[in-house]
């Protein structure tokens, strides 16, 4: 599908009617959701300017806090979530833990339009030729390259494509540049049930097209659930070339995100083959799965590492309330379903309350729930006053979240591109721009200083 160039405003996009049909519940989507035709599109101009942003498929090194050049921070306002919490009576367990001041940066920014006709676009990662990979959750990847949203490419292994379902993540391997090599993660359709998957291939692309050879599934969540809800999803490469990859406790197996014995509910962390690393915290714990990371999670759908530490930071789906900002530590115990600022669907309580001896806080909750998703912390020089950041997407609140941070904590909110839709992923990409896949409209704009 050939395409022609297009630069858009966040105004002209907020004008756009388009008939969508969006869940106001946490995670919860139609998999029959409408994709609506979109106006013409544009890939980013070349020769941005670089920026601190590692080239694609590589990570960069763990930047110095005294060294950086941080903004302001801006005046606090009234907290940008004015509805009422509800969990009634709850109370945070330190200032800021919710609600947060508003701190708006002051930036004008312009959004352009980089593909559209997507199917629930799932993930983005950039490639070292400038082109743009793009996962869609019916289980396609395409490459957007010089104008053209691609066709889909071959070899994405089979996916379970019912409820939230399908293929999600993507990773470049470190080597990427040079090897090809990168990671997908899916819902493994199985006897009985499926589970999250995470599979290794190479990207081969030559005159025949584009493919991916050498798949290899490296590893599985165990047990096999019959579930269409809660797969996580997630992959992040560590500082030291091993993957995190963030997973759901499958929403019928509560009591099992704190069991050890299965991968339900964790965050995992495995080397490129699959097999569990020596100094994961449970190894050699008789009845642990080795591979565990933190575990107490109900369902990781957004991480990123913090550029300052290279510590994995999670965003987590609540119930009804209680989505969550995390720092995944490791062996740490997060909680679900003994502790969360959540209540149920119907109204009750879950679990004891919002705190217990030995489970940690959330850095952050919101209630009522965004239903959070794809995450990306900001250190690049194109948006000055947007570093210190951390970009979250909102599927149910349908906007961009801009969590200032400070440490470990968080500072201030903003949002952005309210009301343009659910918001599943964002990346920063080389050049410093921001990179946002709406599931809603099948669209990726890219954020560029106005």
């Amino acid at each position: 599908m050939r395409i022609r160039r297009l630069a858009w405003t966040s105004s002209v996009l907020s004008g756009l009617a388009l008939a969508v049909a969006c869940s106001g519940s946490s995670e919860s989507s139609s998999t029959s959701e409408a994709t609506v035709p979109a106006p013409a599109v544009t890939t980013p101009p070349p020769g941005a300017a670089p920026s601190p942003t590692a080239p694609a498929g590589e990570t960069p090194a763990p930047l110095a806090d005294g060294g950086l050049d941080r903004p302001p921070l801006p005046p606090a306002g009234p907290p940008v979530e004015t509805r009422p919490p509800n969990g009634a009576g709850q109370q945070p367990a330190f200032e800021n833990q919710t609600r947060a001041p508003s701190r708006k940066a002051g930036v004008a920014f312009t959004t352009r339009l980089v593909a559209s006709g997507l199917e629930n676009p799932w993930s983005m990662a950039f490639l070292p030729d400038g082109a743009l990979l793009v996962t869609e959750r019916p289980g396609r990847i395409r490459i957007v390259a010089n104008g053209t949203v691609g066709p889909a490419i071959e070899g994405v292994p089979p996916v379970d494509a019912v409820g939230q379902g399908g293929l999600f993540d993507l990773a470049l391997d470190p080597s990427f540049a040079t090897s090809g090599v990168l990671y997908v993660s899916y819902a493994e359709p199985r006897a009985g049930g499926n589970g999250t998957a995470v599979a290794r291939a190479r990207l081969v692309r030559d005159a025949a097209g584009a493919r991916l050879a050498d798949v290899t599934t490296i590893w599985r969540q165990m047990p096999t659930i019959p579930s269409d809800v809660h797969f996580g999803g997630r992959i992040v490469i560590a500082r030291d070339g091993n993957l995190f990859v963030t997973l759901g406790e499958r929403g019928s197996q509560r009591p099992a995100a704190r069991e050890l014995s299965s991968t339900l509910g964790k965050v995992v962390r495995i080397r490129p083959d699959g097999s569990a690393p020596a100094d994961n915290p449970f190894v050699g714990r008789a009845g642990a799965m080795a591979e565990i990371w933190s575990f107490g999670h109900r369902n990781v759908q957004g991480a990123a590492l913090n550029p300052l530490t290279g510590e994995l930071w999670t965003i987590e789906h609540g119930a009804k309330g209680g989505d969550e900002v995390n720092v995944a530590r490791t062996g740490k115990d997060y909680g679900w379903a003994k502790v969360t600022y959540g209540i149920d669907y119907d109204g009750t309580p879950i679990g004891e309350g919002t705190a217990a001896p030995g489970v940690e806080q959330p850095v952050y909750y919101w209630d009522p729930s965004i239903a959070p998703s794809g995450a990306a912390f900001y250190e690049a020089d194109l948006f000055p006053a947007w570093r210190g950041s951390l970009f979250v997407g909102a599927l149910a609140g349908k906007h961009l979240v801009r969590l200032t941070i400070e440490g470990d904590r968080v500072v201030g909110e903003e949002r952005l591109l309210e009301d343009e839709g659910r918001i599943r992923d964002v990346r920063v990409s080389p050049s410093g721009s921001v990179y946002v896949a709406n599931e809603s409209r099948g669209w990726i704009v890219e954020l560029v200083p106005l």
